[in-house]
């Protein structure tokens, strides 16, 4: 018993603000983000309108996600998950779906990002060793990203995806780290909640496996490991089919619709839709696009926002400079199994997007799957130049522009949201 107590606060422990530092930074994105969430949810219908069924606005799916967690055969098990939030803010407001209902399903997302954001500190913090200035700078530059911004107040799989990912990438780097494997209930519980939400995000569970100490060259960790995989993949798969009533045909047929629904080529050029959607829309606002929707019925009709790409060379540098900093953090740590963690983990999703094309010409709402990556190689970056001050400078100064630039850029573009909730959400 005494045990199981013990592993239980160490959970707690993990997931939660631990230490004075983790608790302010919890606080401060709180009180941040959640500033911006009541304002929303209680001033407009954004968040959540029963008339609305999808695509209020970049592509987000709040209203189907509350009621049914989105289709079964990309977020399988979201459905359970999703209806106790609903319950739980329906029981708050009255079992009204009015401004009250709306601001609990903000302020958990506001709650949730917090804590994914402690994640990335605990991981500068504990896994790399940064200096707390430069852990702190990172941090910052990372909470004024879009992908933060907007699913600090909104109820989507992404927004829960980004904390369940945060968590797992750092549980994962501390055991590898110490040594020692990750346990076969966490890789369970993994499999379960990740994959749950999101189908194939189940694989990035399964990657610290490649990495873990001796795994190749001694027969019984191989054993130890496919056996962690095999069972954690079997129960995900019979929830799986408990939830579609065991008609797998059925999964077969929507998932091969979405593919054909969201893989069509655009007319925008594969690059810009990569550059200012896949890598940029996740960080750096673009321009906005306002297109006229309606329900199925064609009996409501709305408006909905969508990002345009980047109109101007100023981000199109910003996102460049970013990724030869990533990549440079990577080929600096090419021997480093932590960032390799990383780098696959990401290449899964570039490979659903960017190769396969699936949801490119909106990829700018996928981030909440990988976008917690750019910080973390980041801090791999500054770690490999921890004992060359003049680079380390150089890179802090350049860090340090670049986030002034990004606040400046995402409050003029949240401010133009505002604007477009004031006109057609109020």
């Amino acid at each position: 018993m005494k045990k199981l107590i013990n592993k239980f606060l160490s959970i707690l422990k993990a997931v939660f603000p631990s230490t004075k530092k983790e608790f302010l930074i919890f606080l401060f994105f709180v009180m941040i983000y959640g500033a911006n969430a009541w304002f929303i949810a209680d001033n407009f219908r954004i968040v959540y309108d029963n008339r609305i069924p999808w695509d209020a606005y970049f592509s987000f799916d709040n209203r189907a996600i509350v009621q049914t967690g989105g289709g079964f055969e990309r977020h399988p098990l979201a459905n359970y998950f999703f209806g106790c939030i609903r319950d739980f803010a329906l029981w708050i407001s009255g079992n009204r779906y009015d401004s009250v209902f709306r601001l609990v399903l903000a302020l958990f997302s506001t709650v949730v990002i917090s804590l994914a954001n402690v994640q990335i500190f605990k991981y500068l913090n504990n896994i790399i060793q940064l200096p707390l200035k430069i852990s702190l700078l990172i941090l910052a530059f990372y909470g004024l990203f879009v992908t933060n911004i907007l699913l600090s107040f909104t109820p989507e799989t992404y927004t829960y995806t980004l904390l369940f990912l945060s968590v797992f990438n750092y549980y994962s780097a501390r055991k590898i780290q110490e040594g020692k494997p990750v346990s076969f209930g966490a890789t369970i519980l993994g499999s379960v909640v990740i994959g749950g939400l999101t189908i194939t995000n189940i694989v990035k569970v399964y990657i610290p496996f490649l990495f873990e100490k001796n795994i190749f060259w001694k027969w019984k960790r191989i054993g130890m490991a496919v056996s962690k995989i095999t069972v954690s993949a079997g129960i995900f798969i019979f929830l799986f089919l408990v939830r579609l009533d065991f008609n797998f045909q059925n999964f077969l047929h929507k998932t091969e619709e979405q593919y054909d629904k969201f893989s069509t080529q655009k007319v925008t050029p594969l690059w810009d839709m990569i550059c200012s959607w896949f890598v940029g829309g996740n960080v750096l606002f673009s321009g906005y696009e306002i297109r006229d929707y309606h329900n199925k019925d064609k009996t409501f009709f709305f408006k909905a926002l969508f990002m345009d790409v980047y109109s101007s060379v100023f981000p199109y540098l910003f996102i460049a400079v970013l990724l030869l900093m990533i990549g440079w953090g990577i080929f600096r740590n090419y021997k480093n199994k932590l960032v390799w963690i990383l780098v696959i983990s990401f290449s899964v999703d570039i490979l659903i997007h960017c190769i396969l094309k699936f949801g490119l010409h909106t990829s700018y709402i996928y981030g909440g799957h990988f976008v917690f990556v750019y910080p973390l190689l980041l801090g791999w970056l500054f770690f490999s130049y921890r004992k060359k001050t003049t680079v380390l400078s150089l890179f802090y100064g350049m860090l340090l522009l670049m986030t002034v630039y990004l606040a400046f850029s995402n409050f003029y573009r949240l401010a133009e949201f505002y604007q477009f909730l004031q006109a057609f959400y109020q």
